[in-house]
């Protein structure tokens, strides 16, 4: 088993979908070892988010995810960071595969529903930034 932190999005929340994601998330066999809910000030968007700081599109991502509360999620599968990467789909709705969360649930490329660590090495750094190990379970 392995660990991977997935971000239900202000826009998901807002619209009332966080129980259906996490529900989605459950069905594909992922477990919740941590869970909260959460409003993130503009430099924790800025720091969490810093590896895309010299992208055009960074300004309106840091926006977007301090607009409203955020539901982080450290999730436990086999192979979870690239499973949980299929199950969420294409970062563009439009281009994501049906039954996806993002094809199910998304507005758009930039409201797109849900975020997800891309790789082992970010999952542990994301999951740290959100949660201390003394939060974390395996169940």
């Amino acid at each position: 088993m392995t660990r991977t932190l997935a971000i239900i999005k202000p826009d998901a929340v807002a619209a009332g979908r966080a129980g259906k994601i996490l529900a989605h998330l459950e069905s594909e066999g992922f477990r919740m070892t941590a869970c909260r809910l959460t409003r993130l000030n503009r430099l924790q968007a800025e720091e969490f988010y810093g590896v895309h700081r010299e992208r055009p599109f960074f300004p309106s991502l840091v926006s977007f995810m301090t607009s409203g509360p955020v539901i982080p999620l450290a999730l436990e599968a086999e192979d979870a960071v690239q499973r949980l990467r299929k199950v969420i789909g294409a970062t563009d709705p439009a281009e994501a595969l049906p039954g996806t969360i993002r094809a199910l649930h998304a507005e758009s490329k930039e409201r797109n529903a849900i975020h997800a660590s891309d790789s082992d090495e970010n999952a542990a750094r994301e999951i740290a930034f959100f949660f201390a190990e003394a939060d974390l379970f395996s169940l």
